[in-house]
């Protein structure tokens, strides 16, 4: 038995809200179908598959510390007009490369500070 595919990030949030609004608005993610589940939350879409699962924290939730860096998405078109999109909303980000594969990250925290990068297949400005 193996694993098959990536399925979901689960990303516990008290500002479920603005997450949404950064997930759809910056990322281009969209809001869809959820199962009636007995508390608040959002599942966001990316061509038809829910990579991000948001659930409302009002503190009943217990869980240890997460130990995970970052989360990555791959871009589409092209880096410029992003980078454009996160400084007209003043989302700070950084550039960074992946040494000889002629990919650049664009590293930005969501409103929660989670890490996230959106990797473009274009060499570093």
């Amino acid at each position: 038995m193996s694993v098959a595919a990536f399925d979901h990030v689960n990303i516990r949030t008290g500002r479920l809200e603005e997450m949404v609004a950064f997930y759809t608005e910056v990322l281009g993610l969209a809001v869809g179908d959820r199962p009636p589940f007995g508390f608040a939350g959002a599942w966001l879409y990316l061509d038809g598959q829910a990579v991000v699962h948001l659930v409302q924290d009002r503190g009943r939730m217990e869980a240890p510390e997460p130990r995970i860096e970052h989360v990555a998405f791959r871009g589409a078109g092209r880096m410029k007009p992003f980078l454009e999109r996160l400084s007209s909303r003043g989302i700070d980000w950084r550039l960074g490369e992946v040494p000889g594969w002629g990919i650049t990250q664009v590293n930005i925290h969501d409103p929660d500070g989670n890490h996230l990068h959106v990797d473009f297949q274009e060499p570093m400005p």
